[in-house]
């Protein structure tokens, strides 16, 4: 194995930027290639970051700017379609007692906050790129770029996402699936009263519920039954969720003064994907949502991919040979906890799509949080 190590990072995302910091601190030559040419921190509503995903960044040594860019709340709230708060619960310190409970934040801002600490690490980065071909022996992988050079590596990291061509590459044959339902997202102006997150459920939609992300922005968001993506014109995106959000009161109504622009109007179905096998062949590895999705209604997709970053490196970083058993032992560490915020995740909005009245989501919800205080 060369020396200092090799390692290709494919993917510019969170896992991607989060796992190339933590390697060049350990003095790790890493390689990121992204695929989009600007490597834009530009999509994207909003973000909620709970605990133990906050527990991540400040290892990764962004806190500082994470914080100063959020804005950070410990309960949520569930109402009435008509605004009246229901009940207010405590969110878990998943993180610990020193860092807050959950923190909205624009996603833009963290990616951005990522990718400049990805800069500052001194990684390679060649944007624009994506790995055509990989081939594997005993000591490590050749790769063949999109613009024809190549490269050598120890090990690869596939942090290529939810559709990962790197997944398909190593004969993996696990896809995405949806879950039966989407949602409506648009960043908007914090209306002063929001301070914390609150769901109403119930109405023409299973969820409407906000996020404050900054002193002065919040993420709105609507989530209904999925529906055919070709059958809904983007510029009829503003009319589809303002027609939606009517039903809320509150402070929807301030809120719905704020969607007008199609264009700031995203709409996604909720996926859910789980590797159960191996997330390796050889020395090509997968992190993130290339190994791992779930819906939004436990807020910890984010987390998890965090997570696999911090677990990976610190495994790589050990001093063991990077062989089959350490990546294996990733695999096997990481697999219990996903699979467990995965299925929460899934079930939670499979009971509202059954029309389960009597489901336990508080508890589901309760106990899912309780373990993801334990470190990874």
């Amino acid at each position: 194995m060369t020396d200092p190590r090799t390692v290709l990072v494919i993917g510019g995302g969170a896992s991607g930027s989060a796992v190339t910091i933590l390697l060049r601190r350990a003095g790790v030559a890493v390689d990121l290639i992204e695929a989009k040419p600007d490597w834009n921190a530009t999509t994207g509503s909003g973000i909620t970051l709970q605990g133990n995903a906050l527990r991540v960044l400040r290892e990764l040594g962004v806190w500082e700017q994470v914080s100063a860019s959020g804005y950070a709340f410990g309960s949520l709230g569930v109402t009435a379609p008509d605004g009246t708060v229901l009940f207010v619960a405590e969110d878990i310190q998943t993180g610990g007692d020193d860092l807050p409970a959950t923190l909205g934040m624009q996603r833009p801002q963290l990616q951005q906050i990522l990718i400049d600490a990805v800069r500052a690490s001194a990684a390679s980065i060649r944007l624009g790129t994506t790995a055509e071909a990989l081939e594997q022996d005993a000591d490590g992988v050749s790769v063949r770029f999109s613009d024809g050079s190549e490269g050598r590596y120890d090990l690869v990291i596939a942090a290529d996402g939810l559709n990962s061509a790197s997944r398909a590459a190593i004969g993996i044959t696990d896809k995405p699936e949806p879950t039966g339902m989407a949602i409506w997202r648009i960043a908007a102006p914090r209306p002063e009263s929001v301070t914390r997150t609150d769901l109403a459920y119930g109405g023409p939609a299973y969820i409407a519920g906000y996020c404050p992300t900054s002193e002065h922005t919040i993420y709105a968001y609507v989530v209904e039954a999925c529906r055919d993506r070709a059958s809904i014109d983007p510029a009829a995106y503003a009319d589809e969720m303002r027609r939606l959000a009517r039903a809320y009161g509150g402070v929807w109504p301030q809120i719905i003064e704020h969607i007008t622009d199609p264009k700031k109007v995203n709409y996604t179905w909720f996926d859910r994907l789980l590797v159960e096998g191996s997330w390796h062949r050889g020395r090509v590895v997968l992190i993130g949502d290339a190994a791992h999705c779930c819906p939004p209604t436990l807020a910890q997709g984010a987390a998890m991919s965090l997570e696999d970053a911090s677990v990976l490196a610190e495994l790589l970083t050990s001093g063991r040979d990077w062989d089959d058993e350490l990546l294996q032992a990733y695999h096997d560490r990481r697999i219990p906890r996903v699979r467990t915020v995965v299925e929460a995740s899934v079930q939670i909005g499979q009971w509202q799509l059954d029309g389960v009245r009597d489901a336990d989501v508080a508890g589901l919800i309760g106990r899912t949080m309780n373990l993801l205080k334990e470190r990874p």
